[in-house]
């Protein structure tokens, strides 16, 4: 039997994570993470993070020798040049560590989390695309609380990645996260029983 291959994604701050714990915690499906395979990408003595280093210079380090992730986030969230850079490094990387571990799997439902799944090229890793989504409005203010940034600051991360709206129009299904937990869940349970898209 081919394996169903759940492709979750949607913007930042849109609501993935509840999904996943959801889907992990409901179903007890398998989630692959693409956000701790690319902190995998940039750990201490990775050749990532040395490239990083080579080119930001050495206050792109913590005292400890590893990534100070907030220096690195100015950088690449204000030049789309650099971010394009550190992305054409961790990209690959984060595609190997997915197709190790569907090969490696026995389960019938793999999940897997990726933020960046079309601007990374990886839609052809899965079978199926779901998107969570909300407003505009409502990402903006969850993004600010969550990372504690300021109005500016959270809509450079948002205009960072491909638009919502381009995401829905990609998907096979659309998880709206607008309104309460409850109507989100509701989603997931009726998208794990849909028949699989492929």
């Amino acid at each position: 039997m081919t394996k169903r291959i759940i492709g979750l994604t949607g913007g930042i701050a849109t609501g993935k994570t509840t999904v996943t714990n959801y889907l992990a915690s409901t179903y007890n499906l398998p989630i692959l993470d693409a956000d701790i395979y690319a902190r995998e990408a940039v750990s201490l003595g990775s050749p990532v993070l040395d490239a990083i280093a080579k080119r930001y210079g050495q206050e792109i380090l913590l005292a400890d020798g590893n990534l100070h992730r907030q220096k690195l986030g100015e950088i690449i969230f204000n030049r789309e040049d650099e971010r394009n850079w550190l992305e054409s490094l961790i990209h690959p990387y984060v595609r190997d560590r997915f197709v190790e571990a569907i090969i490696q799997s026995s389960s019938e439902i793999l999940v897997l989390v990726v933020p960046l799944l079309f601007e990374a090229g990886m839609t052809d890793l899965v079978t199926e695309i779901w998107v969570v989504h909300c407003s505009q409005e409502q990402q903006l203010q969850r993004l600010m609380q969550r990372n504690h940034l300021n109005k500016q600051q959270a809509q450079v991360r948002i205009n960072s990645q491909l638009s919502l709206a381009e995401k829905v129009a990609r998907a096979n299904i659309v998880l709206d996260n607008s309104s309460s937990l409850e109507i989100l869940l509701k989603q997931v349970d009726m998208a794990v029983k849909a028949p699989s898209v492929n």
